[in-house]
């Protein structure tokens, strides 16, 4: 699962946006404005936008995750994901070993095991509106158009559908400009969001102009500093629900002029989208930026051991496994002690390295392990 906030667009004045956060969606797809074609842009790109990103994205469960560090990846909280699980990064797994979690956005920082052979800079300057960016993200394809019409009986197309029955699970990559920086703190939905980049889906933005929909969260978004492509933001959310009626259920699309169509605000209410210039979705990414001094403090600050080992058990051999919390565990004398367990329960170790169970014993109503 990942948080795509499906919100309402309820005033538009110059760059500012107030939106009203009505429901929480999975993103799963780049989708492009300048083709419908499933194979395009499933390939690193090329040429102007060489080395723009592809060659740090991993893929974290059905998702992506980029390094930052040869031991730290980045991504997104609200994607989940267990300590253990394996993120792939150029076709190798690397065990995660250590979650932390910033108290002020939705991004997330994985410990691994090993190293990294590559990983990507930080975009650390504040100059990120107007800039073009490459994004990144893994899902379905572009479904059927939406379309609208007029008292002159016209048939517009304002946008395509989320096509759910195509989801497959492959990278693609689009681009997009950064439009506003808008604080989440309150509009998208929750207290602890703060600035995210806000990108419009733009008719006529190039062929590559992209928005996102349902697996595209936790993807990571690049502009380019100098010669260098850095990471300046992590996929969040995006715009909806939309509906060609004032009732029903709706529907989730990638929109690039909702003008004749409806949308639900933050009361369950289906109001009409109206102006006189095309009223493009949007897509919303946490910056990067406004969180460099927490990134840092976990990437730079002290090291976990790596080889001290984390205790799981299963009340059937063939498991499943769950971290004992309780567990006490002392790396110096190689002891594990945990309270003694009410029925039959299976121990093994969890580490970077490889540990061995050498004897269990029963201490004062305690279990107590030694491993090697």
């Amino acid at each position: 699962m990942v948080r795509n906030f499906m919100s309402s667009i309820l005033r538009r004045t110059g760059l500012t946006l107030i939106i009203a956060a009505t429901s929480i969606l999975p993103l799963r797809a780049v989708i492009l404005y300048g083709t419908g074609d499933p194979t395009a842009d499933t390939t690193a790109p090329t040429g102007p936008y060489a080395n723009s990103g592809w060659q740090f994205e991993g893929f974290w469960g059905g998702f992506l995750g980029t390094p930052i560090k040869p031991k730290y990846f980045l991504t997104a909280s609200h994607i989940g994901g267990s300590v253990g699980d394996p993120i792939i990064f150029r076709g190798v797994p690397y065990t995660t070993t250590a979650v932390y979690d910033d108290p002020s956005s939705d991004l997330r920082i994985w410990r691994i095991c090993g190293t990294f052979p590559d990983y990507a800079q930080i975009y650390t300057n504040t100059d990120e509106t107007s800039r073009s960016f490459v994004v990144f993200g893994r899902g379905t394809q572009r479904g059927t158009p939406v379309t609208t019409t007029n008292f002159l009986s016209t048939v517009k197309t304002n946008g395509w559908s989320w096509d759910w029955s195509l989801y497959d699970g492959v990278e693609r990559w689009g681009t997009n400009v950064v439009a506003a920086i808008v604080n989440g703190d309150g509009v998208l939905g929750s207290s602890s969001i703060g600035d995210v980049l806000q990108a419009t889906f733009d008719a006529g933005g190039g062929a590559d102009e992209c928005h996102l929909s349902v697996g595209d969260s936790a993807g990571g978004v690049f502009i380019q500093d100098g010669s260098v492509w850095k990471l300046a933001g992590i996929n969040y959310a995006v715009d909806g629900r939309y509906n060609t009626t004032s009732s029903g259920a709706g529907f989730d699309a990638a929109i690039f002029d909702g003008r004749g169509l409806y949308q639900e605000d933050a009361n369950n209410v289906w109001v009409p989208i109206t102006g006189a210039n095309p009223q493009p979705g949007s897509f919303y990414s946490t910056r990067v930026s406004a969180h460099v001094a927490w990134i840092n403090s976990v990437i730079n600050g002290p090291t976990p051991n790596d080889n001290t080992p984390t205790l799981q058990s299963s009340a059937d051999v063939s498991g499943q496994y769950v971290d004992e919390m309780s567990a006490v565990v002392d790396d110096t004398s190689k002891t594990i002690t945990l309270a003694l367990p009410g029925g039959s329960r299976f121990f093994r170790l969890r580490a970077c390295g490889p540990l061995t169970i050498q004897s269990i014993q029963v201490q004062g109503g305690n279990l107590k392990l030694t491993y090697q």
